[in-house]
């Protein structure tokens, strides 16, 4: 799949309304869930003990935090855009957040996005997407978000 191509803000303008595209799949595994719990002082035992978790567990494993599957959005936005001719961009925020299913350990993510909207800030280019994170052989994704990032784009 190629990535879109952006280099400004009439690059987006362009785009309001479509689908913007699907990122690779990720595997999710027991290391990085306990990574992040060391990293976010939280070793909730849902996440981090899998003996504990296939026993007591509705999941019968352990599950990703949800913010953990929020903190790979940029990574995976980059397997779908190739943003450039810009100085900066700052995650601005996060709207309408729905976790909506558990990311069990060792299951496989992508991002599908789409651009809701763009404006012009006095130079500054404020985007919103609507994205989901779906999970492979699942019905229903992970989350479902509006994710608002600001571009300081080069003149």
């Amino acid at each position: 799949m190629s990535k879109i191509k952006i280099t400004g803000y009439q690059d987006f303008e362009k785009l309001v309304g479509q689908e913007l595209g699907v990122s690779d799949y990720l595997q999710i595994k027991q290391e990085q869930i306990n990574l992040f719990g060391d990293a976010t002082l939280d070793p909730q035992w849902i996440h981090t003990d899998p003996e504990r978790a296939k026993k007591e567990s509705p999941f019968g494993t352990t599950i990703a935090h949800g913010y953990l599957t929020l903190s790979i959005i940029p990574h995976l936005w980059e397997q779908i855009a190739d943003v450039s001719n810009f100085k900066m961009m700052i995650n601005y925020g996060i709207e309408s957040l729905r976790f909506q299913q558990p990311v069990t350990v060792d299951s496989e993510v992508r991002l599908r996005v789409w651009l809701k909207s763009v404006k012009d800030l006095r130079g500054i280019t404020k985007v919103e997407m609507d994205a989901k994170l779906e999970i492979k052989d699942e019905k229903k994704p992970a989350f479902s978000i509006t994710i608002v990032f600001l571009y300081h784009f080069n003149q």
